[in-house]
């Protein structure tokens, strides 16, 4: 992540995510296709207009995306591995996480504990 302008304090960076279909190895009874996605940007889920995506494929995503949306040491496994695969065995639904551009939030814009010098950094 790279910002030319220094970020404030109460600022940081994260990375937009996509979320793409790369393979399905078995039998999708969820009827996904290679391509479908879902993308995450800051907090927030979205689909492409008028598609849906498979609640147990994106759940099993879901515990990686914070960190992949963050800028992690090159030598973290975070940084080089990006698929995620559907839990259900007989699927074979491979998904890969997609980095895009990042964008800068505020700190008090995401959270309802307000930063300043008293409050308490744990």
């Amino acid at each position: 992540m790279t910002n030319k302008n220094k970020l404030r304090d109460d600022q940081f960076e994260l990375y937009d995510l996509e979320v793409v279909v790369e393979q399905i190895n078995g039998n999708c009874t969820c009827n996904m296709a290679i391509g479908d996605s879902f993308f995450l940007k800051g907090g927030k889920l979205s689909l492409p207009e008028k598609s849906d995506f498979c609640l147990y494929a994106l759940q099993s995503t879901i515990p990686l995306l914070p960190t992949k949306q963050r800028k992690n040491n090159p030598a973290d496994w975070m940084e080089t591995d990006s698929q995620v695969t559907c839990p259900d065995p007989e699927c074979g639904l491979i998904m890969n996480i997609k980095r895009g551009k990042t964008r800068v939030l505020n700190h008090d814009d995401v959270s309802a504990i307000k930063m300043g010098k008293d409050s308490q950094q744990q």
